[in-house]
């Protein structure tokens, strides 16, 4: 890596972190908090069954909690989400046990009984009302200047085969170690096509099973480092991403500290010089700022 380089990358994680620190800042973090914890946390089995029946659902609640909790109110003719909520009960049993002296005595006793019942949930797109409280954007719009260069140059620089199609629930594309391959969201914007790109490339390049030791990072601080390598190569490239990837790092940190990211600087810096070297040959300069528009999420 050159020293213009690192200085280069460097600058801009300085930039990634002190633009997340201006968001914890703000209040909007804090505030996103507070209502994300009203949401009730799903088994796996029931997570199954939202995505079976709404794919792209992305916050469930029930009629009555959106009204109270949230201020908002299911829109007419929508079709409810089912799911099994637990419906335990009481009941006295008998039991056969053997006392000391070895005889058998019945013993009645209270005991709890697991059962579920079918309920009803909405996602967040069923409702209408006040707004929830978002840390950022949703989605990325706008063209990238040399865009089929820099995606075909990106997609030979992947330690794996890059791929548009089908990607489940509401993610814009991923990384699979088993079928070795990355899958990106079809019908993406420029920006967004681009920034996903590096994100799942990130995760090859840094995160494959098949290349690391024993000892695995947390899904937290792997999301952080593949967001922080995207958001340091499109901004090299005058990409904007920060509303995007400021609050995509915020929401994985654990805490105001950035421990994770603080913690993953040269391993960052080291994997954004790589793709930014395989987009950019050294005597080339970098695209002008691609012309970006940001579509706020909305509710």
């Amino acid at each position: 890596m050159s020293q213009a380089m690192d200085e280069r990358v460097a600058e801009l994680t300085d930039k990634l972190e002190n633009g997340i620190k201006e968001l914890y800042a703000s209040g909007r973090y804090a505030e996103y908090l507070r209502v994300m914890s009203k949401f009730h946390q799903y088994s796996i089995g029931n997570v199954m069954l939202i995505y079976l029946q709404c794919p792209h659902a992305t916050h469930v609640a029930g009629y009555g909690t959106w009204k109270k909790e949230f201020g908002r109110q299911v829109k007419r003719y929508e079709t409810g989400i089912n799911i099994l909520a637990p419906c335990p009960y009481k009941r006295l049993v008998e039991q056969e046990q053997t006392d000391p002296d070895g005889e058998q005595q019945t013993d009645t006793r209270m005991v709890k009984i697991m059962r579920f019942r079918v309920t009803t949930v909405f996602d967040v797109s069923q409702t209408e009302g006040r707004e929830l409280p978002t840390l950022g954007v949703d989605e990325l719009t706008g063209d990238v200047s040399g865009f089929s260069e820099i995606y075909d140059r990106l997609a030979k620089t992947s330690p794996v085969p890059v791929e548009q199609g089908e990607v489940p629930g509401v993610a814009k594309g991923y990384f699979s170690a088993r079928e070795q391959k990355i899958v990106l969201r079809s019908g993406m914007s420029q920006v967004q096509t681009v920034k996903t790109l590096v994100h799942e490339i990130a995760h090859a390049l840094l995160h494959d099973p098949k290349n690391l030791p024993k000892e695995r990072k947390e899904r937290r601080h792997k999301e952080i480092e593949a967001e922080s390598v995207a958001y340091v190569v499109c901004q090299h490239f005058g990409i904007e991403t920060s509303d995007y990837s400021f609050a995509y790092v915020a929401g994985w940190s654990k805490g105001k500290e950035l421990k994770e990211l603080k913690a993953s600087l040269d391993t960052i810096r080291t994997a954004a010089s790589q793709i930014i070297n395989a987009i950019q040959p050294p005597e080339r300069e970098a695209p002008e700022a691609v012309h970006h528009r940001k579509n706020v999420l909305s509710h």
